[in-house]
């Protein structure tokens, strides 16, 4: 009897295949920071455009069938939308069964981390770029700082663990700070991330000469803490290089995705909340699974779609080349 494991298949032409799901759920966002959207907000999705649960929950499930091993529900902000833990309870009972992650800016969060907890999800990523009130309020035109922080208490009470924390460094606005933000996030027991801010937000303005750098966010870390970096062979297909802190055992990430790509290594797909297939963030096309699934076609024809999407995507996003446009759409249409 042969013991051979499946071929893969959602396999690309340059060899990589694709094992994480980015699930979008919603658009929608109870926050503004700057970064992302304007301070009036974006026009939402209708809701007949937007993926029913089953019509979610199935498609999540031909992805685990072709082989996806995590999926990653993420927004806009996931939490708003109400079926959120029904939808977790769903994809649980998936077989086999993925992990289950989650990305949210945490502003619900202590509301619903035990329900989410108990419903299925194993782990959660909060946005959070810095634990000042008076940044955090400029930065997301909102003062909710005690419910993020509540939030993540609630998670790692939840045990959702370990609990993450991504950040942006923004220039002269809270790159000053990443330290700060570093040592609470250690006094706590979180795992910190700096992600570099990359070309998506909703009003085009991303400029790399303002943007702060992966090399730059370790400099300034480093005149405080030691860090060590960790062997590249422990990174995997995973975007972070983490150094150990003073030491150890605690550690922070740097998610240099501009400045130093790891597109050679991406394992990612992602599904929009109205249905849409993309095989990269940076994609100018993707694939409509909804009307399709609408129109009647069976798990296999969608499987197709699926398959064939993965087949074109490229080698690299290709920020910083002469030929390089921000898609049309914004991260929170998209999905982190």
């Amino acid at each position: 009897m042969s013991t051979a494991l499946p071929a893969p298949r959602l396999v690309d032409r340059f060899g990589r295949v694709a094992r994480d799901l980015r699930v979008s759920v919603t658009d929608r966002c109870n926050l503004r920071c700057r970064y992302c959207m304007p301070a009036e907000g974006l026009p939402w999705m209708a809701k007949p455009e937007m993926l029913t649960d089953d019509e979610l929950v199935r498609l999540v499930g031909i992805f685990v069938g072709l082989g996806v091993e995590q999926v990653r529900l993420t927004g806009g902000e996931p939490l708003l939308r109400r079926s959120l833990t029904d939808v977790v309870a769903r994809i649980a009972q998936l077989q086999p069964r993925p992990r289950i992650a989650m990305t949210t800016n945490g502003v619900g969060l202590v509301r619903l981390a035990a329900p989410l907890a108990a419903a299925g999800l194993d782990r959660v990523n909060v946005s959070l770029d810095t634990v000042d009130p008076v940044e955090f309020a400029d930065l997301t035109r909102r003062d909710r700082l005690a419910d993020v922080e509540a939030g993540l208490s609630a998670a790692r009470d939840a045990g959702l663990v370990p609990v993450k924390v991504n950040a942006v460094a923004m220039r002269g606005i809270n790159d000053h700070s990443v330290a700060d933000l570093l040592a609470w996030c250690l006094e706590r027991g979180y795992e910190l991330r700096f992600i570099e801010q990359m070309p998506l937000d909703a009003q085009h303005g991303w400029d790399a000469s303002d943007m702060v750098g992966g090399d730059e966010v370790r400099a300034r870390l480093s005149e405080r803490f030691a860090l060590t970096p960790l062997p590249a062979t422990d990174r995997g297909s995973a975007p972070a290089e983490r150094f150990l802190v003073d030491g150890g055992p605690a550690t922070v990430g740097i998610i240099a995705s501009v400045t130093a790509p790891f597109c050679g290594a991406c394992d990612r797909t992602r599904l929009t909340a109205d249905g849409q297939v993309r095989n990269c963030l940076f994609s100018q096309r993707e694939t409509d699974l909804r009307g399709p699934m609408r129109d009647g076609a069976s798990d296999d024809e969608l499987a197709a779609l699926i398959t064939g999407e993965m087949w074109r995507k490229a080698k690299g996003h290709g920020i910083g080349t002469q030929g390089f446009v921000q898609p049309l759409r914004p991260m929170s249409a998209i999905g982190g």
